[in-house]
C-alpha cells in the first residue's frame, strides 16, 4: 500500500475498481483494511476490502502488518505511516516466501518517512534486496516497447561520469541480458546509449565511449550477447520506444528517465531486475500535495499491476516448462 499518508491507498482502490487492470488475477493488498475501505467509500467505489479471515467471495483481501494506521494525517510527513510501510515491505515478501504470492508491486513510500520509521533505506529496491539476499540488481523502466536499464541511480552528475567504467558496465550488460531474457521469456536484443552528447563522435567530445563503452559492448558481443552501441544519447532512447531494440542501457539516472517520462509519463512502470520474485513499481512518488483529495491519476498503479501479472506468468510458464 506504500505509505497511507500519500497518494498510494487511492491508486490502488482506483486500479482494482478498474476490472479490465485486475482480470486474470487475483489481488492481495498489503495494507489497512480501514484505510482502504475509507478511501473506497470516499470514492465512491462498489468494491469491499477484507482481512483473509473474514473475507467472502466478493471482497480483495487485505494482509495487514503491524498496527492500524488510520490516525495518521494525509498528506504529512509520518513516522507511524513510515513504519506502517516498511511493515507492509516486509509482509509481502514473507508472502512471498510461504507461496503465497506470485509478484509484487508497489505504490510509493516516502524515503524520510521510512527513516523517521526505523528504516534505513534508500528505497524500495535496497530494502528488498536486503530482505531476499540479493547482491545483484539493477532499476528499469518498461515504457510500452522502451525498456531502460541502469547503470546508476541517484548519484550527482558527476559521480555518475565516474560510474562509467569498462568493468561495470560490462557487467550491467551480462546482468541485463540474462534478466530481462527471464523476465521476457526470449532472448533480447540490447543497445548502448552514450554518456558524451552524439557518443563522443569519434573522440571530439569526451574519451569515455572509445575508453570505456565500446570495450564494454566488444566484450559482451565476443560473449554472445546481442548488444549494439555506444549510440548517441539523444536518438537511442527514440529507437527504442520504436521497437528497434528490446532494452536500452543507460549511463546515469536522468539519461534514462527523461525520455521514459516524455513518452509515457503516468503509465511507466520500474521494475527490479534481479530479485527471485517480479517486482514492479509505479513511476511516481507520494503526491502529498494532492493525497486525499480523490484526483490522483492510477494510470502508473494499473501498469504496474499489469506488468507483474504478466511478467509473473512468463517466469511461472518457464519455471514449469525447466521443471517438466
Amino acid at each position: 500500500m506504500g505509505d497511507a499518508a500519500g497518494i498510494g491507498p487511492e491508486i490502488i482502490v482506483k486500479a482494482l475498481a478498474d476490472k479490465q487492470v485486475v482480470a486474470g488475477f487475483e489481488p492481495v493488498v498489503v495494507g489497512d483494511v480501514d484505510v482502504l475501505r475509507n478511501v473506497a467509500a470516499k470514492l465512491g467505489t462498489n468494491i469491499t476490502f477484507a482481512k483473509d479471515s473474514t473475507r467472502t467471495s466478493d471482497d480483495i483481501t487485505v494482509a495487514g502488518a503491524g498496527e492500524p494506521v488510520s490516525g495518521i494525517e494525509i498528506g504529512k510527513l509520518s513516522a507511524a505511516a513510515g513504519r506502517a510501510s516498511g511493515k507492509y515491505i516486509e509482509k509481502a515478501v514473507h508472502l512471498w516466501r510461504a507461496g503465497e504470492i506470485d509478484a509484487v508491486a508497489t505504490a510509493p513510500i516516502n524515503k524520510e518517512a521510512l527513516g523517521m520509521g526505523g528504516y534505513n533505506f534508500p528505497g524500495h529496491t535496497e530494502f528488498l534486496a536486503e530482505l531476499t539476499g540479493t547482491t545483484r540488481f539493477a532499476m528499469s523502466f518498461f515504457a510500452g516497447d522502451l525498456r531502460v536499464v541502469l547503470l546508476s541511480t541517484h548519484l550527482s552528475l558527476l559521480e555518475a561520469v565516474e560510474v562509467v567504467r569498462k568493468e561495470r558496465l560490462e557487467q550491467l550488460i551480462v546482468f541485463a541480458d540474462s534478466a530481462l531474457s527471464h523476465l521476457l521469456g526470449r532472448s533480447v536484443k540490447l543497445a548502448v546509449a552514450g554518456l558524451n552528447p552524439h557518443a563522443s563522435e569519434n573522440g571530439m567530445f569526451g574519451s569515455e565511449e572509445a575508453d570505456e563503452i565500446e570495450p564494454a559492448v566488444r566484450s559482451c558481443v565476443s560473449r554472445g550477447i546481442d548488444v549494439w552501441g555506444p549510440y548517441s544519447p539523444d536518438t537511442i532512447f527514440l529507437r527504442g520506444f520504436r521497437g528497434e531494440f528490446d532494452a536500452v542501457v543507460a549511463c546515469y539516472h536522468d539519461q534514462a528517465t527523461i525520455p521514459v517520462k516524455a513518452f509515457s509519463f503516468g503509465s511507466a512502470v520500474n521494475v527490479t531486475l534481479g530479485l527471485p520474485f517480479v517486482r514492479t513499481s509505479v513511476d511516481h512518488g507520494t503526491a502529498f500535495d494532492i493525497a486525499g483529495q480523490g484526483v490522483a491519476d492510477a494510470s502508473s498503479m494499473k501498469a504496474a499491476m499489469k506488468l507483474a501479472a504478466e511478467l509473473a506468468r512468463i517466469s511461472l510458464a518457464m519455471t514449469d516448462s525447466v521443471s517438466g
